[in-house]
C-alpha cells in the first residue's frame, strides 16, 4: 500500500501540439479529472490546462497506485480525444500517428512528470506557478489569470469554481 504526498503533476501532448487549444478537447480533461474525483481515486487542488499540456497539484486515493491512476487519466483522455479528432478534425489525427506495436496514435508524450510537494509553502509556490504560467510570456491565455476558465486560479483568487471536483489545498493539512 502505497502512502502518497500531494503531487504536482504535469503531462505533455505529444510533439508539444497545441491541440488543447480547442475547448471541447479540454473538457475532455475536464470531465476526467472530475471522475478521479468522484471515483476517490485522487484529490485535485489544482490545475490549470495549456494549449500543449496540463498541470494538476493532485493526491492520489488511499488504495490506489500511482501509476494506475496517472495511466488510466492518461490511456482514457488520450482514448476520447482521438475519438473527438477522428470524427471532428480527422486529417489532425495524422500528426499522432506512431505506428508502434501497441498503438498507431500517442496524445501524450511518455514520461509525464510527478513530484512529491512535502510542504505547504512549496504546494503554493506550485499554485503560483500553474496560475500565472496561463499568463506568462508567450501564452497570454487571458488578460487576467483569474478569468481563464480551464484554470483553478479563480478558486483561490475569488472562491468561484466552475469545478465542483476541486479541494482546497488547505484541507489537506486539516484546515
Amino acid at each position: 500500500m502505497e502512502n502518497h504526498h500531494v503531487q504536482f503533476f504535469t503531462a505533455t501532448i505529444l510533439k508539444w501540439i497545441p491541440i488543447l487549444k480547442n475547448d471541447e478537447l479540454k473538457q475532455i480533461i475536464v470531465n476526467s479529472m472530475a471522475f478521479l474525483v468522484e471515483d476517490k481515486r485522487c484529490d485535485i487542488y489544482g490545475f490549470v490546462i495549456m494549449p500543449n499540456h496540463i498541470h494538476m497539484i493532485w493526491k492520489i486515493g488511499d488504495g490506489h497506485l500511482l501509476s494506475n491512476v496517472q495511466r488510466d487519466f492518461l490511456k482514457f483522455t488520450s482514448q476520447q480525444i482521438r475519438f473527438y479528432l477522428r470524427d471532428n478534425f480527422p486529417e489532425s489525427l495524422t500528426k499522432f500517428e506512431v505506428n508502434l506495436k501497441d498503438r498507431k496514435y500517442q496524445i501524450w508524450q511518455r514520461n509525464a512528470l510527478s513530484v512529491d510537494l512535502f510542504s505547504r509553502k512549496v504546494i503554493e509556490q506550485k499554485l503560483d506557478y500553474i496560475h500565472a504560467n496561463l499568463v506568462a510570456g508567450k501564452w497570454q491565455l487571458a488578460e487576467d489569470f483569474v478569468s481563464y476558465k480551464y484554470s483553478s486560479a479563480s478558486f483561490y483568487e475569488d472562491g468561484k469554481s466552475h469545478f465542483t471536483f476541486l479541494k482546497h489545498y488547505m484541507e489537506y493539512f486539516g484546515a
